[in-house]
């Protein structure tokens, strides 16, 4: 299986369990990397049958920017389904930091794995 990345992908964000976080936004930062095959966008050099990391990202920071959640491990989850949405992504690791969340630190956060669940249908 090949993997396509995606780094420091950063988002202004409304996340935090405490009163003074609600009213702000605070930077995120997210490293992906997604289980993808591209063998047929490589033979054919075609774009639609490649994962599409710009629109991807697009959709990772609209996301972000505009769902409030308290806590980095909800948006990870969100972010995870949000990108096996595409059903041609086999797994998905979502990496989120919160640089500013902890004094003297230069980050904390999440990193999560997830696979696509194919459900077949026994009728």
């Amino acid at each position: 299986m090949d993997k396509v990345f995606i780094r420091g992908l950063e988002v202004l964000a409304t996340i935090g369990v405490y009163e003074w976080e609600k009213g702000i936004r605070q930077k995120l930062c997210f490293d992906l990397e997604m289980g993808f095959d591209n063998h047929p966008a490589a033979a054919t050099d075609d774009i639609t049958l490649a994962l599409d990391y710009a629109d991807l990202s697009r959709k990772i920071c609209d996301h972000a920017a505009t769902t409030v959640v308290e806590l980095v491990e909800t948006m990870a989850e969100q972010i995870a389904m949000l990108v096996l949405s595409d059903r041609r992504v086999h797994w998905v690791s979502v990496t989120l930091t919160k640089p500013t969340a902890v004094p003297n630190a230069t980050g904390v956060g999440v990193e999560i794995l997830r696979h696509q669940t194919h459900t077949v249908s026994h009728r």
